[in-house]
């Protein structure tokens, strides 16, 4: 089952809609029901296993829309909370070299002197415990829109994410019943200003606006419940840009996993129904990595396998 939050295309009605997209490419609406529960994914997501069921009973006769009817919004366009971490080691050491590359180059450094620098090692403390920042639950986009760049940065990159939501609260919650928390999952891109956060970061703490602006947390097309999905490791990650294929990962190759972040963040920390939980860049899956960025106009493509495709264009500062 693939749940989103959607709007009708015509002008008349501007809410936002529970749906379930359908196998022909219909959308049941959920929200036409009448039923509490579904007068919001958050709604949704809080009522439980009970909502969810009923949501999968009540999509076979509910009102039908064809999906070129209906815009798509962010599934969860406010999310409770905002967590996002770094779980691919690949994207952790990766990163790393880039930046002593860059290094080099302002130095002087040949070419094979640059060829020569080997990939570090993540920091020890990374291998210790998952590291995560919050991110600004308030400026989430959706598949679809425009993402304006901010008018302080000139290296803007995108990052292939695994998202989670959950849909059950507690605190000092163990891993081997972490799973019991998640609700499903989305494709995440983390919008990132490189340039802001590296200059913020040499502060020691963030990032701040280097991820911090509007429609930077961009999530779709869908929620794919944990329970519809099975196992989250071993999908593919795929990125595009501009329809060119510019890397593939697997979220099979993550660090933590998301149970062992639950227990990590649940320790002596009540969460929440309706957090939302990034995995942190797949390896390959941003162009940090390669010290390569976007352009104005350029659309990155992130899609990760039984879940769909995040779609959104990178356009110039709003004036």
């Amino acid at each position: 089952m693939r749940l989103i939050t959607f709007r009708f295309s015509s002008a008349d009605d501007a809410r936002d809609r529970v749906g379930v997209w359908m196998e022909d490419d219909t959308v049941a609406d959920l929200s036409a029901t009448g039923e509490d529960g579904f007068v919001s994914m958050q709604a949704l997501i809080e009522g439980g296993p009970a909502a969810l069921e009923k949501a999968r009973r009540m999509a076979v006769s509910a009102q039908r829309r064809p999906m070129e009817a209906v815009s798509l919004r962010a599934p969860s366009p406010v999310p409770a909370q905002m967590r996002d971490f770094m779980l691919f080691e690949k994207h952790v050491r990766q990163c790393a070299r880039t930046a002593q590359v860059v290094a080099a180059r302002k130095r002087g450094a040949s070419q094979a002197e640059i060829d020569a620098i080997e990939l570090p090692m993540a920091p020890e403390q990374w291998y210790k415990q998952p590291i995560y920042y919050k991110g600004n639950r308030f400026a989430v986009s959706g598949p679809g829109e425009d993402v304006p760049r901010p008018p302080y940065s000139r290296k803007m990159d995108y990052e292939c994410e695994l998202g989670c939501f959950l849909w059950k609260g507690g605190v000092n919650i163990k891993a081997e019943r972490a799973r019991e928390h998640i609700f499903g999952f989305t494709v995440f891109n983390d919008f990132s200003a490189r340039d802001a956060q590296g200059l913020e970061m040499q502060g020691r703490l963030g990032p701040a606006k280097g991820k911090d602006f509007d429609k930077a947390n961009a999530m779709g097309p869908c929620i794919v419940p944990l329970e519809d999905l099975g196992d989250y490791k071993g999908l593919d990650m795929i990125v595009r840009i501009n329809g060119v294929e510019m890397s593939r990962g697997n979220s099979g190759d993550m660090y933590w996993s998301f149970e062992q972040v639950i227990e990590w963040v649940s320790h002596g920390e009540t969460l929440h129904p309706g957090e939302f939980f990034g995995s942190g860049t797949v390896g390959d899956g941003c162009g940090l990595e390669f010290d390569r960025y976007l352009s104005d106009g350029d659309v990155v493509e992130l899609e990760i396998e039984k879940i769909g495709v995040l779609r959104n264009r990178l356009v110039p500062p709003l004036t």
